[in-house]
């Protein structure tokens, strides 16, 4: 195990932290637009786009909705430091990295790959580190203990008290945080799409949609697991399963951050149509892709109105 970027450890919080919540308010609810895509047009399927990337510059789509209630929770028992996981890609280290440094806390991001430490940062844990955050490279079996309450306690002797915050923010208050996607979606779409990682995000939007609407999680990650961690999360933050919901596992593109030559075909040409910025391949590409395949296999009967996140 290595680390670099030392951050600042045991940084004192903000003297106010009602006032550092409120600075860094979103722009909520998250535009929702229609857009004209022949694809799922030629099927009678209107397509809307749910903007969750535009909620703020740097806590953009989900990751502003799962880790605010962490956030908020920090703040209040005074802790200064909060020490959370990801890959070298991970969306979620960087706006953990990114709220650290606009909340004065410092914070610890465990990385997946202890080759990694020995080579140049790529951009988004050098992004990581700019905001401040000490990365420690683990082995991936190390990694895979990351749940265990005694490497937490390893953890602790090595980098002293903080506030542990799970792999991509979900646990039973980001599920919670998460829920306010699905309500601000209710009655204007039947059916709702997500790229999913941890399965957070997705537990919460089915579990604030309305009755009769649907929501579909596109994996990004093979291994047909997310069903159980969907479950599992919605159990921690509700008491039981929540909404309509189920996981597609056919577009993961062969796992994490993978691609493949139809999804970039797929972005590249989905950009240069609708004038969007370039889809984040990690997340956001591989849902519209699925969604497009789906409503060509006829997945959604004509008149149907699909709405895709755009998570960041």
């Amino acid at each position: 195990m290595s680390s670099t970027a030392p951050g600042q450890p045991g940084r004192p919080g903000p003297a106010d932290p009602a006032a550092a919540l409120t600075a860094l308010a979103p722009r909520l609810p998250s535009p929702l637009t229609e857009i004209a895509d022949e694809r799922f047009a030629r099927r009678g399927v209107r397509l809307l786009l749910k903007r969750d990337d535009l909620i703020h510059p740097d806590l953009v789509g989900n990751k502003w909705r799962k880790l605010v209630p962490n956030l908020r929770a920090a703040l209040r028992s005074g802790e200064h430091t909060l020490l959370t996981f990801g890959g070298a890609y991970s969306n979620h280290l960087r706006a953990t990295a990114a709220a650290g440094r606009l909340l004065g806390l410092a914070t610890i991001g465990v990385v997946r790959g202890e080759e990694l430490a020995g080579r140049p940062l790529n951009p988004s844990l050098a992004r990581c580190a700019a905001d401040g955050m000490r990365l420690h490279f683990v082995t991936r079996a190390a990694y895979r203990r990351r749940a265990d309450p005694d490497w937490t306690a390893r953890l602790r002797d090595r980098f002293g008290p903080f506030r542990l915050i799970p792999e991509g923010g979900s646990d039973a208050a980001a599920v919670r945080g998460a829920a306010g996607l699905g309500r601000e979606l209710r009655g204007r779409a039947d059916v709702v799409a997500v790229a999913c990682g941890t399965g957070g995000t997705l537990a919460g939007l089915a579990a604030g949609l309305a009755d009769g609407q649907r929501a579909i999680g596109f994996a990004v990650l093979r291994g047909g697991f997310l069903g159980g961690e969907v479950e599992r999360l919605q159990h921690a933050a509700f008491g039981g399963r929540r909404g309509d919901w189920r996981v597609e596992d056919r577009f993961h593109c062969g796992g994490f951050a993978r691609t493949t030559g139809a999804l970039e075909a797929f972005a590249r040409d989905f950009r240069d149509r609708h004038g969007l910025p370039d889809l984040d391949r990690v997340y956001v590409a591989k849902a519209l892709y699925g969604l497009s395949v789906l409503a060509g296999e006829g997945a959604f009967a004509p008149g149907t109105s699909v709405a895709a996140v755009v998570t960041g």
